[in-house]
């Protein structure tokens, strides 16, 4: 109870503030007094005797380390429990009617049974979350009771804790493979230059270690930390969620030493490479990022359950007029017949209260009506789906060893009635794997024509290998093994099956854990695969570079007589090598864990458990040597305990560029070349930047180590050259660049090197002299060339960086370094000054160069979006890349075709913007003959224009930047935008943020009230992500954020062909199905009772025994409609795949709406007619008792609501014949054992020996033969129809279930023949290098353009 106690204290004080800003207020003797001080920030006092009675009541009101994820106790599980489940109307609703029934003027059955129904189901209910509870606790325990090192102030060495006593301002001592029990601030590294390595893959999924840097003024390897020497105090920010923001000072004498994130260390995480760490404690327990972003499991609401709850209300509203009926009838009968009443009259005499009563009564007798299993039904049908959808072999990945990962329970259906698709580029459509193009240097072009044949050759060889490994892989139905030949030799230590891709056990041993993961295949580098490191180099630019050597006097220095461009080339790549946030290493000890802990990231996964899944999928701990064009890019070097020599900048990403090359030479840095035969592995934050580095590396420009003071690169002569870094700006979404200062080892200049998006960095560049004519016109001549290489790389789909350099003066960088102190220094305004100081430094730069890198489509990515499109699916692409490469990457994936007329919206004020919306809403009128905006989603603007005969009209595409989507957002003109994206079939969104993509996909969901998926696999995707109806991650080389922060994650963007058109398209018809069919069942059998009441008088009594009225939802209609929900296939996978229209089906709500409820009602209430007035009649005049007259009634709507769902079934297995006739046996069995032994079990009644009597009567057995057929004939009539007469495209289908294979392929054959064109699209290649887009700049009349006979296009004249 004291950790509840204590969690809710800190939710009470977090809802206290009444001002969550920070404040950064001098530390004094009154600010430690202060109130505003202790709602505005966090003052952390070290435990080591600094703790007065002034301040240690400041300490008391932080929460200790322990952590508490359950949701009740022994104590609070009943009343709890009772009250989440009371949140659902239904469960209120039985409840109700339980309390009701004891009121004896209203009972109907006996008070015990009317509780059976809903105590079973809240008490399955609670059972399950309490075992799910008491998973969580055990988690817990585990995790409070791991083992770390604190130091004890009062024997003055470190002791061995358990993490729950951890408090805040407590030293704790980490060693290597050690996990961080808290939120702590790094005060001392064993390795040079304060560092420390971390792996935050429990957090985030990144697997590439991460660096920190021990506080400015605290880095001392040499000796060890004494906390009893700290005397410092600690001022922070308070506790908050977001990873990626930490700031505040510490108070050193009379200094202010600023800190940031770099120099935090996360709970969950795990220490790497570093053999001592030590550092004190901010945040602890449920104070901490990790179990701040802990929000437990995603809940979200499918499209089709709140279709159902409408449904609910409208069956309430059903028995609420059902019951006035039986209370109006009570009264109509005992006015008209006084004497023949059938029950004793109450002796009160108020007609109000006598009504009410009567209603109460009705409502009770007829409860069923409200289908009380329907919600445990669905949770059960979802489970079942989700485990065929994940253990679908077609969505598993072999490469990777993953498949496809369920994180949402509960919206599966969704997938089948998805009408957007919002897609990232990078990653998402593309390989995210780059391959180094082209580059040029002060204007001069390298095209690298050798590496890209070279590349070509070598992408076919992998395509051909691949083919014959799954050919080699075909028989084996056991083991899935990898697709190269690498792979396949290391495939024996895959685990075998998919459901065995990791094993992990735990042994605990007092004080340590040894993890035993079993088949885990060998780890790799992230953005470290053969494909980037593979460059051959460009002849001509290699020739360039061994001159400019071998001009140089010395190693270093140029020679006078070489030429500008020579000494630039050499700066080109030097900056190549020194601009990106690379890791340096050879190779490393084995990322192990050796805590018994768990992430506190996770409410019911244990730290030991993660740290094993994590190093089992990707450990990157074990480096290849560089591999040549021959060489298997996933050969990987020995494990080895090695010292480690990793060195990296201050978290940035890019890098420096390496000034002029007339520099000495450091000699003490020569034992860390690879000359000792330690092979040098690169760990990348980006494929970009790895990507450059290899290329550098190609040209003999190697990175050989990184630490936060110093950059270290050998050279082409095989020298090396040691750069001091001075300060990295790290790359962020607004500014687009990243910048290094660097000094010069010789010249002891100092440079800033920056490396950004190329629109960005050509705006940023100095402007030559005017009165030197030759120089402005040279350095003109040198933009212009290079901006026109930018843009044939970006229509090339390349993507492109621009290289620039500035060299400052001391005085210049004394006084910007100033600046960038009190910035660092202020937490109020930290990232606004830090921002203003980057912008003031990045200005007057001079080009060095660009870069030209290609990221590669995933495979199957064009098929799988004309599918998709053909599905009646619209396709957005949303991407932060430049509009050439967006564009050309949306006609290689047949997003965009050359047929179709592409409007492209770029705009630079609201009124421009305006006035072109309206040009191209008229145009798009004037072709169309509509009003978009009252147009709605039709097939016509799905359709594909490549595989379907030529349209009459032609389909439209749109292209955006994100500057006009700001400006259409702030004047309001989302309605126009949205009235023209509803009428193009695709849309490409380029230079979008993070915010804007959640912006495009909210706008579009709420507007249009459409049902939206959003699909990414980077950070900046997570927004969208969870904006979106439903979310996909891809598992991609960018982390796991996405996939975190998804509803489901596939490997590959493929996958979401099978996944939306055959698992979406039988998830939602199943589940849509089982609702009616449940709705339709309840009331059919309720009305029984409601026709019997016209013949008792209206007294709420039942022919039926309440027992087998009980069994009969709970038993014996339970099972068949289940295994119908999980396993029926109205449709095969093929025929799905072949034919994508059927999806437009599901996507409009063909299986589940009002109309069709209403229809199964309509049926419902005829069949209940049927089914109690034949027997009625057939009965009539004879002399046999209540029961004798309900159990034939009883037996044969069994058979008819058993013959129903027969009758709508589309597939039959084994399961489902074993189902029904299970569920009919049951049946006999159970009423002849009811009838044979409980005599006296529902007093008065009694049902002795009447299911015997009743089987032995020939007339029994035709009444139950003739009612079902007489009940369900029209609905086969109906049916029939549908399947001969009136088919639809989806009956279809169903029938060519039923051909054999040659009957069924000709019958294909035949079908696509009437629909079908035998046009093809033409081939990229043919009109790659033309003029694509249509350009709008002002209010315009269209003309046709001569240039491009394949598309349509407008040119816009001024008017």
């Amino acid at each position: 109870m004291a950790h509840t106690i204590e969690w809710i204290r800190f939710r009470f004080q977090a809802q206290k503030r009444n001002n969550p800003s920070e404040t950064t207020p001098l530390l004094s003797s009154s600010a430690l007094n202060s109130s505003a001080t202790l709602n505005n920030q966090r003052i952390i006092i070290p435990n080591n005797r600094m703790v007065t009675k002034e301040t240690e009541s400041l300490m008391q009101n932080y929460l200790s380390n322990r952590i508490t994820t359950t949701k009740y106790t022994i104590i609070n599980f009943i009343p709890k429990n009772l009250i989440e489940q009371c949140n659902r109307f239904a469960n209120i609703y039985f409840l109700l009617l339980a309390f009701l029934n004891w009121i004896p003027s209203i009972e109907v059955f006996h008070k015990e049974i009317t509780m059976l129904p809903i105590i079973i189901v809240m008490s399955v209910t609670a059972i399950k979350d309490g075992i799910e509870d008491f998973k969580r606790y055990q988690y817990d325990k585990r995790i409070n009771k791991a083992k770390t090192q604190v130091f004890d102030w009062k024997r003055q060495l470190y002791v061995e804790k358990c993490w729950k006593d951890v408090h805040v301002g407590d030293f704790v001592q980490l060693s290597c493979n050690e996990i961080i029990p808290a939120d702590m601030l790094l005060l001392h590294s064993s390795e040079q230059n304060g560092i420390c390595y971390i792996e935050t893959s429990n957090l985030d999924g990144e697997t590439n270690l991460k660096q920190r840097l021990v506080i400015k003024g605290f880095s001392n390897h040499d000796s060890e930390f004494e906390p009893m020497r700290f005397r410092n105090t600690i001022i922070c920010e308070k506790p908050n969620n977001d990873l990626n923001k930490f700031k505040g000072f510490v108070h050193k004498l009379e200094e202010k030493i600023g800190f940031d994130k770099d120099s935090l260390l996360l709970r969950g995480c795990t220490v790497r490479n570093t053999s001592v760490t030590v550092g004190i404690v901010v945040y602890a327990g449920h104070e901490t990022k990790a179990m701040l972003n802990n929000n437990g499991p995603r809940c979200k609401q499918s499209k089709l359950e709140r279709k159902m709850n409408i449904d609910v209300i409208c069956c309430v509203i059903l028995l609420v007029v059902m019951c006035l009926i039986g209370a109006i009838g009570r009264n109509i009968w005992v006015t008209s017949f006084p004497s023949w009443s059938p029950f004793e009259l109450p002796e009160q005499n108020d007609n109000v209260v006598s009504f009410l009563l009567d209603f109460l009564t009705m409502v009770i007798l007829l409860q069923v009506l409200i289908p009380i299993s329907l919600y445990v039904s669905i949770e059960l049908v979802k489970l079942g789906q989700i485990f065929f959808i994940c253990n679908d072999v077609d969505l598993y990945d072999e490469r990777t060893n993953t498949r496809l990962e369920c994180r949402a329970l509960n919206i599966t259906e969704d997938l089948g009635q998805i009408q957007y698709i919002f897609s990232d580029k990078t990653g998402t459509l593309t390989e995210n794997k780059m391959v180094f193009r082209h580059c040029t240097i002060m204007g001069t072009e390298f095209q690298h024509a050798e590496n890209t044949k070279h590349l070509s050759t070598r992408m076919r060889l992998d395509f051909l290998d691949k083919e014959a490994t799954q050919m080699e892989s075909s028989g084996s139905e056991n083991n899935l093994q990898n697709s190269t030949p690498c792979l396949r030799k290391k495939s024996r230590r895959h685990s075998q099956g998919i459901c065995s891709q990791q094993q992990l056990r735990v042994c605990e041993n007092q004080k340590q854990t040894t993890l035993h993961c079993g088949s885990i295949p060998a780890p790799t580098v992230a953005f470290n695969n053969s494909i980037e490191k593979d460059i051959k180099p460009d002849e001509a630019l290699l020739k360039r570079i061994r001159d400019a050597v071998d001009h140089m006097k010395s190693s270093t220095q140029p020679k006078s007589g070489s030429g500008l461009e020579n000494a630039c080339i050499i700066d080109f790549f030097l900056a190549v090598t020194l601009c990106n946030t690379v890791m340096v290493s050879t190779t490393t000890q084995s990322r192990q864990p050796i805590l018994t802990a768990s992430s506190s990231n996770s409410s019911i996964r244990s730290l030991a458990s993660l740290a094993c899944e994590s190093r089992s999928q990707v450990a990157k701990t074990l480096c290849s040597k560089p591999l040549s064009s021959k060489e298997s890019s996933t050969s990987y070097g020995a494990v080895s305990a090695a010292d480690v020599v990793v060195s990296r900048a201050d978290s940035v990403n890019d890098t420096s560029e390496g000034a002029m090359l007339d520099g000495n030479i450091s000699g003490e840095d020569q034992d860390i070349t690879d000359e000792a035969g330690k092979s040098i592995c690169y760990e990348a934050g980006s494929p970009d930047e790895a990507t450059l580095v290899h290329a550098a590396q190609a040209y003999d420009f190697t990175l050989l180590s990184r630490t936060p003071d110093q950059v270290t690169i050998k050279l082409p002569q095989g020298n090396l050259l040691t750069f001091e870094l001075l300060h990295t700006l790290a790359f962020d979404s607004s500014r687009k660049r990243m910048s290094v200062i660097v000094k010069h080892p010789l010249t002891k200049e100092i440079v800033v090197y920056t490396k950004g998006a190329d629109y960005v960095i050509m705006d940023l560049l100095q402007e030559a002299d005017k009165e030197n004519v030759e120089e402005q016109k040279k350095q003109r001549n040198i933009i212009e060339k290079t901006q026109k290489h930018l843009d044939q790389y970006a229509s090339n789909g390349l993507r492109t960086l621009c290289i620039a350099k500035k060299v400052l003066t001391d005085a210049e960088y004394e006084k910007w370094a100033s600046l960038r102190h009190k910035a660092e220094t202020n937490i109020d305004q930290r990232e606004t000054l830090m921002m203003e100081t980057a912008l003031l430094l990045e200005t007057n730069l001079k080009l060095l160069g660009a870069t030209g890198v290609e990221d590669c489509l995933q495979d199957g990515v064009p098929d799988t979006i004309e599918t998709l499109r053909e599905a009646g699916i619209l396709i957005w692409v949303l991407t932060g890349d430049k509009q050439e490469t967006a564009v050309y990457i949306a006609y290689a994936c047949k997003l965009l075709n050359p047929n179709d007329l592409i409007f492209t919206l770029n705009s630079g004020n609201q009124e421009t913007c305006e006035c072109l919306l309206d040009c191209i809403l008229d145009d798009v009128r004037k072709h169309n003959g509509i009003n978009c905006s009252t147009s709605k989603l039709t097939a016509s603007f799905a359709s594909t224009s490549s595989s379907l005969k030529p349209p009459t009209k032609p389909n439209f595409g749109l292209v955006i930047d994100g500057k006009t989507l700001t400006l259409i957002i702030q004047g309001n003109m989302q309605k126009k935008f949205l009235d023209l994206a509803k009428c193009c079939q695709s849309v490409v969104c380029c230079r979008f943020t993070p915010r804007q993509k959640s912006m495009v996909v909210e706008l579009v969901r709420d507007h249009l009230k459409a049902m939206t998926l959003a699909i990414g696999d980077g950070a900046n995707d997570v927004s969208m992500i969870q904006v979106a109806n439903v979310g996909i991650g891809i598992t991609g080389q960018e982390g796991m954020q996405a996939v975190m922060a998804s509803d489901f994650a596939v490997s590959h963007f493929k996958y979401l062909k099978k996944l939306l058109l055959v698992h979406g398209h039988w998830c939602y018809t199943r589940l849509a199905n089982m609702i009616i069919y449940y709705f339709y069942k309840n009331v059919a059998y309720v009305n029984l009772l409601f026709w019997y009441q016209f013949y008792c008088g209206f007294s709420g009594s039942s022919m039926i025994d309440y027992w087998l009225m009980i069994f009969f939802n709970l038993l014996f209609t339970s099972l068949p409609p289940l295994t119908c929900g999980i396993l029926d296939k109205d449709v095969s996978a093929e025929i799905l795949l072949e034919f994508p229209e059927l999806y437009r089906n599901s996507q409009q709500s063909g299986a589940y709406n009002h109309c069709i409820f209403w229809i199964a009602m309509l049926d419902a209430f005829y069949q209940s007619l049927v089914c109690f007035f034949i027997p009625y009649f057939t009965y009539q005049g004879s002399n046999i008792d209540l029961f004798t007259f309900g159990t034939p009634m009883n037996t044969l709507s069994l058979f008819t609501i058993l013959a129903h769902l027969a009758i709508e079934t589309k597939t039959w297995t084994m399961l489902h014949w074993a189902s029904m006739f299970g569920s009919i046996v049951l049946y006999i069995v159970i009423t002849l054992a009811y009838s044979t032994l409980c005599v006296v079990c529902n007093s008065p009644s009694n049902p002795y020996w009447i299911m015997q009597h009743q089987m032995t009567d020939p007339l029994f057995y035709l009444v139950c033969l003739i009612t079902p057929v007489v009940a369900l004939l029209p609905r086969y009539f109906i049916r029939s129809l549908q399947g001969t007469l009136f088919a639809s495209l989806l009956h279809k289908a169903r029938q060519l279930n039923n051909l054999n294979k040659e009957q069924q392929a000709q019958t294909i054959r035949e079908w696509k023949s009437l629909n079908i064109s035998e046009n093809d699209v033409p081939d990229l290649s043919e009109f790659a290098d033309q003029s694509r887009v249509e350009n709008i700049n002002h209010l315009c009349a269209p003309t046709s353009n001569p240039d491009s006979p394949s598309e349509i296009q407008s040119s816009i004249n001024c008017v």
